[in-house]
């Protein structure tokens, strides 16, 4: 017994640093005072961190990857939430069908989904909006609210939603001031958890981006594909911390074991 302990305890701390060394060798490199990519670095600098602050193309790209991951983030929440509630609370023929087809993203290769959504693009002569790039990234992160929606709304307190209409709280009422609460963590971590999931997004986005929608992950792929600089690695870092923060806010908020495996 004791020897499974101690082989359990080999095998997850090399998986860590297996899985964490690549981030904290990215985050060093981009300190790095030289004008490549070095490690170990001879000193300690902000100069890659200034550069990219005051590299235009990399603002321009950060910010409408912000907002595109806010309002699909946003669409995505709001749509799952009536999907949520009627998955939970009725039940009907063919409700574990639309439950998997909703959950059907998941599933799909992203290059599968960008490769489909370009074709579609370019017959319908909608390629290079911001709107329906908007929608490619709905349909792809709408599984992450879902999930986490469901994971609140299945373990929801049915008993307080009841006393409410005993009490003569009328649906709106209800909704606004009973449910709505009560899945608020979900709507919280799933939120995050799309918002983390579009800003990031870079297989299917690639397809159907155009020079006027190109986001910051498809920048950085464009920039690794002409040089390898010290630029690179700076913006890598700020994403790698961002996303470890938002991690621990959604960690704090609902759990990440309802992330991983939807516990309720």
């Amino acid at each position: 017994m004791k020897r499974n302990r101690t082989l359990s305890l080999i095998f997850h701390t090399a998986f860590m640093l297996f899985l964490l060394a690549p981030l904290v060798i990215v985050i060093i490199v981009s300190f790095t005072d030289k004008g490549f990519i070095s490690y170990p670095s001879d000193g300690l600098s902000l100069r890659w961190y200034r550069a990219a602050l005051d590299e235009p193309r990399i603002m321009e790209s950060f910010w409408l990857s912000l907002k595109l991951a806010g309002f699909a983030s946003t669409i995505a929440v709001c749509l799952a939430v009536p999907a949520a509630l009627a998955l939970t609370r009725f039940r009907f023929p063919g409700r574990d069908a639309i439950s998997a087809f909703l959950m059907s993203p998941l599933m799909i290769p992203n290059v599968v989904l960008g490769v489909s959504f370009l074709r579609f693009f370019n017959i319908a002569g909608l390629s290079g909006s911001i709107f329906w790039l908007t929608m490619t990234h709905v349909i792809f992160i709408f599984p992450y609210s879902l999930r986490l929606v469901l994971a609140s709304a299945t373990g929801m307190d049915r008993e307080v939603e009841l006393a409410a209409r005993s009490l003569g709280a009328g649906k709106r009422h209800m909704y606004g001031r009973i449910i709505l609460p009560l899945i608020l963590p979900g709507l919280v971590g799933g939120w995050l958890l799309s918002f983390i999931q579009s800003f990031d997004e870079l297989t299917m986005t690639v397809f159907v981006a155009t020079p006027g929608t190109t986001t910051l992950p498809v920048w950085m792929y464009n920039h690794i594909a002409q040089t390898i600089d010290p630029l690179i690695t700076s913006v890598s870092a700020i994403l790698i911390i961002a996303t470890v923060i938002m991690m621990i806010i959604m960690d704090r908020l609902v759990g990440l074991d309802k992330v991983l495996i939807g516990k309720g």
